[in-house]
């Protein structure tokens, strides 16, 4: 797959390592590492991170879902900012967006400013989710990668693909190497939010899932030697 302008989906506990909570540094640094070498090969770079590091659904039954959902979209900025941070130590210039306003913090989003960011080879992350509630970081990926038009989404999880069942209970689980984005409709996989997976397969959009500890595996899915399931929009 010839790709020129991804969106890579980092999830938060990914990004926290074995901590299972807040931020990893050799983690977060190694990312940033690997999207230097990307970035260095003239591939332009956006990329979305989940909240989960520090929050997931509701603290309780009788919390709000709204403000619930609130809370995460805010965990989703302090992970962009601590890894737009960690980027710039590489040598990246980076710019965060929210489709809300946060003061100074971040840019308001806007497609067309986006786009020439991503032009110049600086990178663009996406946080904040959709700025709504009851829709989670991935339906906000595969909005924004429809948006900014990239190549293909990259989604670094802390499993390495697509099983067909979870392989954390069954030890017979079997991954996928390729797949549909219209069997994991038809499925109900649960790799990605229902809303997510039909909005790609509305939109054509392939994605790339695999786990964010293997050797090299950003740089990999780019140059070659990927490992993971390749989701294909036929």
């Amino acid at each position: 797959m010839d790709m020129k302008r991804i969106l890579l989906k980092l999830s938060g506990e990914a990004l926290a390592g074995d901590k299972k909570m807040g931020f990893d540094e050799e983690t977060a640094r190694g990312v940033a590492k690997q999207v230097k070498q990307i970035v260095d090969k003239g591939i332009q770079v956006s990329v979305v991170i989940g909240g989960g590091n520090f929050w997931r659904g509701r603290s309780s039954e009788n919390m709000d879902r709204v403000k619930a959902d609130q809370i995460g979209m805010l965990a989703t900025v302090m992970n962009c900012i601590y890894t737009a941070d960690m980027f710039s130590q590489e040598g990246m210039k980076t710019h965060i967006m929210t489709p809300f306003l946060c003061g100074n913090v971040t840019e308001l989003f806007n497609k067309d400013k986006a786009c020439e960011y991503l032009e110049k080879g600086e990178v663009v992350f996406f946080a904040g989710g959709t700025g709504h509630p009851y829709f989670s970081t991935d339906t906000a990926t595969v909005l924004m990668a429809i948006e900014v038009s990239v190549d293909a989404i990259l989604m670094a999880k802390a499993i390495d693909g697509v099983y067909d069942s979870d392989p954390k209970t069954n030890p017979n689980a079997k991954k996928y190497d390729n797949m549909s984005i219209t069997e994991i409709v038809d499925k109900k996989l649960g790799v990605i939010d229902l809303s997510a997976a039909v909005l790609a397969m509305e939109n054509k959009m392939p994605m790339m899932l695999f786990g964010l500890d293997g050797e090299n595996s950003i740089v990999k899915a780019v140059t070659g030697g990927f490992t993971g399931t390749l989701v294909s929009c036929d």
